[in-house]
């Protein structure tokens, strides 16, 4: 049974599902930054996933790093599956600004810790389903 990896629940909130992903904002107001984790239990490596699972997983990520950098205007969009922290597979989406304040470094382990007022983190919730609503992707905002 898929469950939500803890560091992931206290860093993020849930936008959303795409068919395989759940869809996550990082709760960090410097950049628009989205999080994809497949609910595929004990899943960790993009590789070892089963085939149809990593083109779903592949499609659902481009679907996000298309609509972060159409709505956020990016200079550069990271996206990374890390894991050393967190095992369970996640994939980041990060959009990047020439003037953020880490740039060109990347964000792990050099940017601040900026959790979103309420009130915008309500904001950017709402914005991000109705835009991945919009795509017709068979997003859910549930």
């Amino acid at each position: 049974m898929y469950s939500l990896h803890s560091q992931l629940a206290a860093d993020t909130e849930l936008v959303g599902r795409l068919p395989l992903s759940d869809v996550l904002l990082m709760n960090n107001a410097e950049l628009p930054w989205i999080i994809l984790v497949p609910r595929i239990e004990g899943a960790t490596e993009w590789h070892a996933l089963r085939e149809d699972h990593r083109a779903q997983l592949h499609h659902e990520s481009i679907l996000i790093s298309q609509t972060l950098m159409e709505r956020f205007n990016g200079d550069k969009l990271n996206v990374g599956s890390i894991g050393n922290m967190v095992p369970q597979l996640h994939v980041h989406h990060v959009v990047r600004y020439k003037s953020d304040s880490v740039w060109p470094k990347p964000v792990w382990g050099n940017i601040a810790d900026q959790p979103y007022s309420p009130e915008v983190l309500e904001k950017m919730l709402s914005h991000l389903r109705k835009v991945l609503t919009k795509t017709g992707k068979m997003f859910r905002a549930d």
